[in-house]
């Protein structure tokens, strides 16, 4: 019989790219998720062939969590309730809604099958402002919101629950994740939310200079980093996941607008004080222990990421968008 692996939040952009890669790879997949609807079972490839079961629930309730567990061999828990420039506006809510929820979560979990879990935590704001860079996973963590504040706790209950209770627990501190089937109407993901603005010709918002760094890694890359974790075993659990590189906010435009052969609209606003400067990831230990390794660079993420959302809006890209892209698949 094939595996069953549960995704808690699998509804979302992570979760539906990684729920076509696990049935790819010949597992069944439970999608936890709070709301079901016709149009949400047709965006997964593996929902014809019965690979794909959708469970509608409530994070939050402990029956439904039962029933989510209940005949599942392995978890990988993506669901936040929460971003992180907005967490600080209602901390109480951040703590019940992801932290107190994940720990009852694992409560649960004690009863039923699962042992491997997988967390997605968060590369970008666990260590807060860098004191070095590439950033490893032994720098201090002084995260600078509520959101990464929660996602360093419960890392730590994950150990807890491995050391009391043997479950084999990973977290990977993902970076800037972003590609095809991103929604750029959100506050969160900046790649999707500057190409979205640019194919539909708006203003690009920037908080600050656009000097801000980040790492941004392509979505099959995370999710082959996702994949390579859930057959782990060896005994480190904590992992760094991204391109290695970083990218400020500015390059972002530059590289659209090349890509689209124009000049994009840019509004420069006030920093934000969620926003740590600088955050490249040192992803050593991921290539060392998992044998993983981005594949993707960041013009092509971007350039891929263009084509799939220029084809959904019928938008006439540059033909050397085109051939730039035929290079890559080679």
């Amino acid at each position: 019989m094939s595996e069953r692996c549960l995704l808690i939040g699998g509804a979302g952009f992570i979760g539906r790219a990684l729920a076509d890669a696990l049935v790819r790879d010949g597992k069944n997949v439970r999608i936890f998720t709070r709301n079901v609807s016709p149009d949400l079972r047709k965006s997964f490839s593996g929902w014809s062939t019965g690979k794909v079961e959708l469970l509608q629930g409530d994070f939050l309730v402990t029956d439904d969590l039962r029933r989510a567990l209940d005949g599942c061999d392995s978890i990988v828990h993506l669901v936040t309730t929460t971003l992180p420039a907005t967490s600080n506006a209602d901390k109480v809510l951040d703590i019940e809604t992801n932290l107190l929820a994940t720990v009852r979560l694992l409560e649960v979990a004690r009863s039923y099958g699962p042992k491997r879990i997988v967390f997605l935590s968060s590369g970008g704001t666990v260590y807060g402002n860098p004191l070095y860079i590439p950033i490893d996973e032994v720098h201090p963590t002084n995260p600078l919101s509520s959101y990464g504040i929660g996602k360093l706790a419960i890392e730590k209950y994950l150990n807890l629950y491995s050391h009391l209770y043997g479950f084999d627990a990973v977290s990977l501190r993902l970076s800037n994740p972003y590609g095809p089937g991103q929604r750029g109407d959100r506050q969160q993901g900046a790649v999707a939310v500057f190409l979205e603005r640019a194919l539909t010709g708006k203003s690009i918002d920037i908080w600050g200079d656009g000097k801000v760094v980040r790492d941004y890694v392509y979505i099959d890359d995370a999710v082959n980093a996702i994949c390579t974790a859930l057959q782990y075993k060896g005994t480190q659990n904590v992992f760094n996941i991204g391109s290695g590189e970083g990218h400020d906010l500015n390059e972002i435009v530059n590289v659209l607008g090349r890509l689209l052969n124009r000049k994009l609209a840019v509004s420069y606003h006030d920093p934000r004080a969620v926003d740590v400067k600088a955050s490249i990831l040192d992803i050593s230990l991921a290539q060392k222990h998992l044998g993983w390794t981005p594949r993707f660079t960041f013009d092509e993420g971007i350039s891929r990421f263009l084509q799939s959302r220029a084809k959904q809006l019928d938008y006439l890209l540059p033909v050397r968008l085109a051939l730039d892209a035929e290079h890559t698949d080679e």
